[in-house]
């Protein structure tokens, strides 16, 4: 059989397995002659990574599209207000701005300036809602940002960021009308333009992600349409979303993952409820009074959520509940057991990373066998594990994790984009397989450690502290050392009414790991300092003065 056969052959295959896939999602649906013509002229407008809120309007424009503290928004009428809002900003602006900045919360102003930005043919920027003035103002700068989108709450932040520069400003979520001082707000355009369509513009709006900055400034990664059908179905594949149903998205829209599960959303004409602030016990009561069967986190929120006093988890079963799907940081292993024994085996752990979309994910049963695992690579995404000299590693050995798939960024913003291997992308992390191919990521790869010559990664040593019953959670880094180059430094935040001491942390630690492996320095703290989206920001812990340290 010659090669052009067997690559025809694997392309059939894989189209049957992607559109039984996407049947078995309801992607593929029995709708009303006029409503496939309503949808087929959506995509020859133009097909961009927020025109999934237009096809939804066009299969199914009745159904709620939207529930925000403001009430529910049908898909038609979520769809005319990205129209009208486009149409202000065009208006606005006097022609199309090349990108526009969102800083908002979770709410209908957030889907409005996004989707409305790239009907516009605007570049979207969606900014962390915990950026000070001076980060926002070097973020907007670089990426030569016209149109800030903002909630009012963040006034004082916006108005630091953009003094001396030409930037229009609108507010989307407005706490009080009294201190508008005659702003625009997102409403103001939306009720002006009612109505109208934006026509055709120049170009494609893309979505600029930004990294999450754990180390330094964040980098902007731009993403248009990209994995398209295939991408959908790998996801589906493992995590059970189904077309029509109730999804509560809790995970910050701004953030690549949370951005993701709207996107999914849309495209599957799921009914999104959302809030702006994250409460754990608000997010159960949500998925308790929608019935949804989905609830999209980052692994912090869940890990709160299940840390909530058994009376309250009690008021809020949520039998309704078929998946839990997080991504974004690593998760507490005792914390996924308790949520899964408490919910039932629900819970879809994803690895992804802003340049690559999704790599991997962990089902339920993987999480059941091994609770710390990525999972494996879903299907369309081949992984490598390399060493130093670019060889493949054996199994159960650590490696750069180097990622081929459909889905990879276009390149950074500034001009620069990421290391590659031939058509691998290196992604900046490490990790090992098991024998029954689940990927266990070990941490950053600039994050290692070599102390006295030996190599450890913080987050090996991060989850074995975590494993002590009287650990709340922990983070390991390296601090310079004049005998060993460089020495382990941990910060443990202990559960209430904890007995443990330093000695007792570094025993546990000895009992499992090497001993190179101990920390030499254990930090007591309150909590960890983290970003918006539950990342811990390492560069932020204080300073480890020597060993043996205790304190909080």
């Amino acid at each position: 059989m010659g090669a052009r056969v067997r690559t025809l052959l694997a392309s059939v295959r894989q189209t049957v397995w992607m559109v039984g896939v996407l049947l078995r999602a309801g992607m593929i649906p029995l709708v009303r002659p006029d409503r496939y013509v309503r949808m087929i002229a959506v995509v020859r407008r133009g097909v961009t990574a927020t025109t999934g809120i237009a096809l939804a309007a066009a299969r199914a424009p009745r159904r709620t599209a939207l529930v925000d503290e403001r009430g529910a928004l049908t898909w038609a009428e979520l769809d005319a207000g990205c129209d009208a809002f486009a149409v202000g900003l065009l208006s606005l602006t006097g022609g199309e701005p090349r990108t526009v900045a969102v800083l908002a919360r979770n709410h209908r102003g957030f889907v409005h300036g996004l989707a409305g930005a790239t009907r516009a043919g605007s570049d979207v920027l969606l900014l962390n809602t915990a950026f000070s003035g001076p980060q926002l103002r070097d973020v907007l700068v670089r990426e030569q940002a016209a149109m800030v989108v903002y909630d009012q709450e963040f006034q004082g932040v916006v108005d630091l960021a953009t003094d001396g520069l030409e930037v229009a400003e609108v507010v989307a979520w407005v706490d009080d009308t009294t201190a508008l001082a005659g702003r625009t707000t997102v409403d103001t355009l939306v009720d002006q333009h009612t109505g109208e369509r934006p026509g055709r513009p120049s170009r494609k709006g893309s979505v600029i992600l930004l990294t999450s900055g754990t180390t330094g400034t964040p980098k902007g990664a731009k993403r248009g349409a990209d994995g398209g059908a295939g991408a959908l179905a790998a996801m589906f594949d493992r995590i059970p979303w189904r077309a029509e149903e109730t999804v509560v998205v809790a995970a910050p829209m701004f953030h690549a993952w949370g951005f993701g599960q709207l996107a999914v959303a849309a495209a599957t004409t799921c009914t999104v409820v959302t809030r702006r602030r994250f409460d754990p016990e608000a997010t159960l009561a949500l998925v308790e009074e929608h019935a949804a069967t989905g609830l999209a986190v980052v692994p912090v929120m869940l890990e709160r959520i299940i840390d909530l006093p058994d009376e309250v988890l009690d008021r809020s079963p949520c039998r309704s509940l078929r998946f839990a799907t997080a991504s974004g940081s690593r998760m507490r292993p005792d914390a996924v057991l308790a949520f899964m024994d408490r919910f039932g085996d629900v819970i879809c752990n994803s690895y992804n990373a802003t340049e690559a979309g999704l790599i991997s994910t962990a089902t339920p049963a993987d999480l059941r066998v091994a609770p710390d695992t990525a999972g494996r690579p879903v299907r369309g995404t081949t992984v490598r594990l390399l060493d130093d000299d670019l060889r493949e590693v054996p199994t159960g050995e650590v490696g750069r994790i180097c990622v081929l798939s459909g889905s990879q960024f276009s390149g950074y913003t500034s001009g620069a984009t990421k290391d590659f291997h031939g058509d691998y992308m290196v992604s900046g992390d490490v990790g090992r397989f098991d024998a029954d191919g689940r990927l266990f990521v070990v941490g950053r790869d600039d994050d290692m450690i070599v102390s006295g010559g030996e190599n450890v990664y913080p987050l090996e040593v991060e989850k074995t502290l975590d494993l002590h019953p009287e650990v709340h959670e922990s983070a390991v880094i390296g601090v310079e050392d004049e005998s060993f180059g460089q020495r382990l430094a941990a910060y443990v935040v202990l559960r209430p009414g904890a007995g443990v001491d330093v000695d007792g942390l570094k025993a546990h630690v000895k009992a499992q790991l090497a001993g190179y492996k101990v920390p030499r320095d254990v930090v007591l703290l309150d909590e960890l300092p983290r970003n918006a989206t539950g990342k811990v920001m390492k560069r932020l812990l204080p300073a480890a003065t020597g060993p043996d340290l205790a304190g909080s």
